[in-house]
């Protein structure tokens, strides 16, 4: 297999997944979805009683329960370093929380006000402040407060979508797209809800054939005497986006090392078998 990128941008991505099977470009598939590490709030402390703001009581309340803040606070997406950060359970400190495992959060608002997830400071360097800041988290009446400290740690998807990194993934059939005649060049140009065709003089052009989802649309102007479309079984066009937590290149390259280590890992245990 190869990876031949077609566009790479921060959250989003699209690329060409080459000499491949279905069975292969679904395993990507999977990998992205479930198996990306990546950082989230998965404990929430609140404080609970008054708050003496400069000589002024706050009731440390909100109009929604506590577990629904937590719940939302858990789908904010927070930075990951896959090279700083490491599961808690294969960290040294043995699950207790530390730096290499762990992520600390403060949140401290008085109403009236909207909570937004800007409002989270890491205790730590500004660079693990989140990267959406406007969620919505709840709105503070006045007299109202909000005082949380939130624990970020490692996890997949396989456990929680709190700790799903790639959304969106989807793949097609590489479309293989011939041009018999340009006949009817302006009616089956007109007839592509994605714009796939040009024409280049008089001559019809498949300018954008990755474009293109083979919704033959264009083979039905005049039976496919103008175009035939086709799939190729072996090339897909592959498309996703990120939550923030990582970049999409960095989540493409972390899925394609997944499949490789479990490649390595079952071919060796097919050894074992074998002996």
């Amino acid at each position: 297999m190869r990876i031949e990128i077609l566009e790479m941008e921060e959250r989003r991505a699209r690329f060409i997944l080459r000499d491949a099977t279905p069975a292969k470009a679904n395993a990507l598939r999977r990998t992205m979805l479930s198996d990306i590490p990546k950082m989230a709030i998965d404990k929430v402390e609140f404080h609970l009683g008054s708050i003496d703001v400069d000589g002024k009581d706050f009731e440390s309340v909100t109009p929604l329960f506590d577990e629904v803040i937590a719940h939302r606070l858990g789908m904010v997406p927070v930075p990951t370093d896959l090279d700083l950060f490491t599961f808690q359970d294969k960290c040294v400190c043995e699950g207790e929380g530390c730096p290499s495992c762990t992520i600390m959060y403060s949140l401290n608002k008085n109403g009236p006000c909207t909570v937004y997830s800007g409002d989270l400071e890491p205790l730590g360097s500004p660079d693990l402040r989140v990267k959406d800041e406007h969620i919505p988290l709840v709105e503070l009446s006045n007299g109202q407060s909000v005082l949380i400290y939130a624990h970020a740690v490692m996890g997949t998807a396989k456990n929680h979508v709190k700790w799903q990194v790639a959304n969106g993934v989807g793949y097609k059939y590489m479309p293989v797209i011939n041009v018999k005649s340009s006949a009817n060049a302006k009616e089956v140009e007109a007839s592509c809800p994605r714009k796939v065709f040009d024409i280049d003089g008089k001559n019809l052009v498949a300018a954008r054939p990755t474009d293109c989802m083979l919704c033959d649309s264009c083979v039905e102007i005049d039976g496919g005497k103008s175009v035939s479309v086709k799939g190729d079984d072996k090339n897909f066009v592959f498309s996703f986006e990120t939550d923030g937590s990582l970049t999409a290149e960095k989540a493409l390259r972390k899925a394609a090392e997944l499949i490789s280590e479990k490649t390595r890992a079952f071919a060796e245990n097919l050894g074992e078998i074998a002996v």
